[in-house]
This record gives structure tokens, C-alpha cells and sequence, in this order.
């Protein structure tokens, strides 16, 4: 397989996870509710974050580590480490 071919398998892989990892992002926003979520206390208030909100920030998280992780693998074999095949 060539470079070119093995760039665009890279970045169509890329952008699958982003569009899964947004898509079930915006389905989290939209199917928890937004009063329920974790309280933290502090001294003089509390703050509550919605688990609707804990939900979108993971599966972004996700998005990002699988691309750093695609991206670090491809660096590695393009370097000549085949061990990774």
C-alpha cells in the first residue's frame, strides 16, 4: 500500500471516530436530563454539573484519545518500528 493510500485510510479513519464520537456526544446532550447530574459542595455554594454535560465531554475525550493513538501508531510504523503490524 502507498503512503498516499495508507494518509487517506488514516484520516478516513480519523473522521469516522469524530463523527461517532460527536454524533453520540449530541445523542447524550439530548437524552439526559439536565437537572439530574453530580452536586459538588464547596463552602459557601454548590455546583452542579449535569451528567448530560459529563456525558458529551467523555465521548469528546474518547474522540480525541483514538485520534492521538491512530496518529501515534502511524508515526511509529512510518518511522520503521514494524512490531506494531
Amino acid at each position: 500500500m502507498t503512503i498516499l493510500a495508507q494518509t487517506v485510510l488514516l484520516a478516513f479513519k480519523i473522521a469516522i471516530v469524530w463523527t461517532t464520537g460527536f454524533l453520540l456526544a449530541v445523542a447524550v446532550q439530548a437524552l439526559l436530563p439536565g437537572k439530574v447530574g453530580l452536586t459538588l459542595y464547596g463552602k459557601e455554594t454548590a455546583l452542579l454539573v449535569p451528567f448530560s454535560r459529563i456525558g458529551f465531554w467523555t465521548c469528546l475525550l474518547a474522540a480525541v484519545t483514538v485520534t492521538a493513538l491512530v496518529v501515534l501508531r502511524a508515526m511509529i510504523a512510518d518511522i520503521g518500528w514494524s512490531s506494531l503490524h
